[in-house]
């Protein structure tokens, strides 16, 4: 080469293209993209609370996180963030555009969107928070209906449920009347916690499988290994979730829709059905490899197809929930995503972006009637009615 190379950048860069042309989520991961993915897990850093991917080379946002400063500043799903205080950010890898985005807490960032279906870019200045997902939120509905929001799978998350469900059952007065269970915009996580809270509502049967070239990546995972007993045994359960769903919030879903002990309501999930293995290389690098697909307990791939939901029902409440479906992003929408080993069909896949005519009300009139945010509201509605019972579908 014309220039000196350091051999270490070449190594590198040989490593993360033979990675990048396996699938999206193989990657190479340094000391400080390495470091980021610890912190994740353990539920705290310092930055915009935003999931993005990279699609063709430009960094798209998948879902803001909820209650994050990227939310509470107006960024929204589908937007592409092509510059940081004015210097342009096309072109890089997304682990350097990830560390330029975070720093610390109270300090701003301008980001330069394009947003489809406007003409001019806009820019959005984010102050920085100190993201504490606070993996699991509660609250008491009229009705007696408990709500848990659970925003990613960081340490801990089935524990934390269990606890809340206690808070709950106190605070109604030991006599609970339903549970909401929100999965929407949680990005997944730990395989782990994925399994513990999935079993903390279920006494028997398999819970998630994977499957993959070799045979230690051959595994069942049942109820009954992390929790006795099913938590919330005398409870109807509504698990909502939507396109922001992904990996460990669908095999929570797909575990509970399959084996009958929840009502899965709103939109179909992302459609990330692989499972990651973590293998060191040094000290301070590893390897993200895609080493199996997971299963569902009646044997289904969410690979690209997702978890449809029982009842679909649409965020009737987003004034841009129209443009926000045609901008709807999805493990299918990933350059080079691990396909499914059934084929599906496109049309099927794009089916939720179908208007429902079931349901008219307009942004406007739900405001006035008070209801921020619908898909929740249909789910408190539907457990009421239900009395205590509920009939789960498929």
């Amino acid at each position: 080469y014309v220039d000196e190379v350091d051999d270490e950048v070449l190594v590198k860069g040989a490593i993360e293209g033979m990675l990048a042309s396996l699938d999206p989520h193989s990657t190479y991961l340094d000391g400080p993209a390495l470091q980021r993915l610890e912190t994740m897990i353990d539920g705290n850093y310092s930055g915009l609370g935003l999931s993005v991917a990279m699609e063709d080379k430009a960094v798209k946002v998948i879902s803001p996180m909820r209650g994050s400063p990227a939310e509470a500043a107006g960024v929204k799903v589908g937007d592409y963030i092509t510059h940081l205080d004015g210097k342009l950010i096309y072109g890089l890898d997304l682990d350097e555009a990830v560390s330029r985005m975070r720093g610390p807490a109270g300090t701003d960032i301008r980001l330069t969107i394009f947003r489809p279906g406007r003409d001019e870019p806009l820019d959005i200045t984010v102050t920085r928070g100190v993201i504490e997902l606070e993996p699991v939120t509660s609250k008491l509905e009229s009705g007696r209906i408990g709500v848990i929001s659970v925003n990613e799978f960081s340490r801990n998350v089935g524990k934390d449920v269990k606890s809340e469900l206690g808070k709950l059952r106190k605070e109604a007065g030991g006599r609970l009347a339903g549970l909401v269970l929100d999965l929407r915009s949680n990005p997944g996580g730990s395989l782990d916690e994925a399994i513990a809270l999935s079993d903390l509502f279920l006494s028997d049967g398999v819970i998630v499988s994977q499957r993959g070239r070799i045979a230690r990546e051959n595994q069942t995972y049942e109820a009954e290994t992390v929790f006795k007993g099913d938590a919330a045994r005398d409870l109807p359960i509504v698990v909502l979730i939507d396109a922001g769903s992904a990996s460990a919030s669908e095999i929570v879903a797909g575990a509970l829709q399959d084996q009958h002990r929840a009502l899965i309501m709103g939109e179909t999930s992302f459609g990330k059905g692989s499972v990651q293995t973590l293998l060191p290389l040094t000290r301070d690098s590893a390897i993200k490899l895609t080493t199996a697909r997971y299963y569902t307990p009646s044997g289904r791939s969410v690979q690209e197809g997702g978890i449809e939901p029982d009842i679909a029902v649409p965020q009737l409440s987003d004034p841009d929930m129209a443009k926000r479906a045609k901008l709807r992003y999805r493990e299918s929408d990933l350059r080079g995503h691990l396909i499914n080993e059934i084929s599906l069909d496109d049309r099927e896949l794009e089916n939720d972006k179908k208007p429902d005519p079931r349901f008219t009300a307009t942004a406007e009139e739900l405001k006035e009637q008070g209801i921020k945010d619908f898909q929740l509201h249909y789910a408190l509605q539907t457990l009421r009615r239900a009395g205590g019972t509920l009939v789960t579908a498929k």
